[in-house]
């Protein structure tokens, strides 16, 4: 099979470096904490089907850089949102952008590991989890705290936390947003590994590099039968789950919610 050239030079929210078969992956906007504003959203629904593309790669590491893995969507930015739509820095964001990510980390045959080396929340915390094997620092939060910005959990949160803790866990997690540390979430099975900050990146790394050389196909191909169940999941829920975040940044309560965590108050929820 002929390699295929894959040219990453685009990407300005993302750093993608190739050593021998593995890809390294990194959120590279630490000074805003990674966080996923219009086109940080963009890349990450394209990396993942060039990155499938790509013959010269057979693992991916995901991580972020600096303090944070990310602290997930600009909030801030939902009050210039003309009418509750979907806007970021001037562009609009596809409704069904959220469901694309999902799809084509499931769709990318080659095993993807997460280093989660800090705060992973919301947006962030589907991605991470959605990837295939998942290493966190002990002191990480993971959280889908969209229920605290009044929305509901669309862009994927409602499919995987269930999967990966069970219906009534996840329920508590996303009804309440709460944040769970990486050493908790690894007991309940919400992350494979945990482990002091220091050694994130290097377990990580040594799972990606194991997984690299490797019997190519035999594990492409187990990913490939173990995500028909979660394909699945997303095909019964997101739709629905997507539609209801988008009915939800129609309401008082979620202009309500925007407005106090940009006045650094507590919300006063009315129900409408």
């Amino acid at each position: 099979m002929s390699k295929t050239a894959v040219d990453y030079s685009r990407y300005e929210c993302l750093k993608i470096e190739k050593t021998g078969k593995l890809a390294i992956v990194t959120l590279n906007q630490p000074e805003t904490g990674n966080r996923i504003a219009h086109r940080f959203h963009v890349e990450l629904q394209d990396i993942w089907a060039d990155l499938a593309r790509d013959r010269d790669v057979n693992a991916i590491l995901l991580t972020g850089s600096g303090k944070y893995f990310s602290v997930g969507g600009n909030v801030k930015g939902m009050l210039e949102r003309p009418g509750g739509d979907v806007f970021e820095e001037g562009e609009m964001i596809e409704p069904s952008g959220g469901r694309r990510i999902v799809q084509n980390i499931l769709d990318c045959d080659q095993p993807i590991v997460c280093a989660i080396n800090g705060d992973c929340i919301g947006l962030a915390a589907t991605v991470a989890l959605f990837c295939d094997v998942t290493v966190a620092a002990n002191h990480a939060r993971i959280a889908d705290p969209h229920v605290k910005i009044g929305l509901v959990a669309g862009d994927g949160g409602a499919v995987i936390w269930p999967l990966l803790v069970g219906p009534n866990r996840a329920k508590e997690f996303l009804m309440r947003g709460t944040l769970i540390k990486g050493e908790e979430a690894a007991k309940i099975g919400l992350v494979n590994h945990a482990v002091p900050a220091e050694e994130v990146y290097a377990k990580a790394l040594a799972i990606a590099e194991e997984l690299a050389n490797g019997p190519t196909w035999a594990i492409r191909w187990t990913k490939l039968s173990v995500n028909k169940q979660l394909k699945d999941q997303l095909n019964l829920i997101m739709d629905t789950s997507y539609a209801l975040e988008m009915a939800t940044f129609q309401t008082e309560d979620h202009k309500e919610a925007v407005r106090a965590f940009v006045e650094k108050r507590k919300p006063q929820f009315t129900g409408r």
